[in-house]
């Protein structure tokens, strides 16, 4: 096994009778430059609204309450779409949640979410699943969008304001008290409480 591995290496290391360097070193240029186009574009299109709701389970469930949520229709016309709560934004960080996601990719595969039933019966583990990613994280997707340095506590409710000061001063993240923001709260929450904004 050795001797083969150290033949390829020669192999590899000899060069070309055929092709110049430049010419090799051209040619690996634009494949990579194409290599990467593609799945940049790839990883792109996965982030997309269409692409996030085009299997039934997303389309026919959450999607449905994510229509009625401030993150879809609101008075500015800015919208939030499924990338923007559960995807980074930076490239190491949307590998790893890409890698994570295969795992939906298997649920979707083998049907443990493919109807309303089923969907309802693990509604609260994945939202636990998902409130713990985000809550790791410190809610890094949600402050794409909204920081407690950008709030105007003028403009706001006296109960939010009380509750944003309160969780800057405790260092709390917005999935302490968000819970519910784009989509319905499952049954069964250990922490369903009249506090939740």
């Amino acid at each position: 096994m050795a001797s083969k591995i150290a033949g390829w290496w020669a192999v590899l290391r000899k060069p070309s009778a055929k092709y110049s360097l430049l010419a090799l070193l051209s040619i690996g240029f634009v494949s990579g430059i194409l290599f990467w186009g593609g799945f940049n574009t790839g990883m792109e299109a996965t982030n997309t609204l269409e692409f996030c709701v085009s299997c039934h389970e997303m389309r026919d469930n959450v999607y449905q309450e994510y229509k009625k949520t401030i993150h879809y229709s609101n008075r500015t016309g800015v919208r939030a779409v499924c990338s923007d709560c559960h995807v980074p934004k930076d490239w190491t960080h949307k590998m790893i949640r890409k890698i994570q996601a295969s795992g939906e990719v298997w649920g979707k595969i083998v049907g443990s979410i493919d109807t309303k039933e089923k969907f309802e019966a693990n509604r609260l583990r994945l939202a636990e699943h998902e409130w713990a990613r985000m809550k790791s994280v410190d809610s890094r997707e949600c402050r794409n969008c909204h920081s407690f340095d950008g709030m105007d506590v003028e403009k706001q409710k006296t109960r939010a304001a009380k509750m944003h000061k309160i969780a800057q001063d405790e260092k709390q993240t917005c999935i302490d008290c968000h819970k519910g923001i784009a989509h319905n709260k499952p049954k069964g929450m250990k922490e369903e409480s009249e506090d939740d904004l």
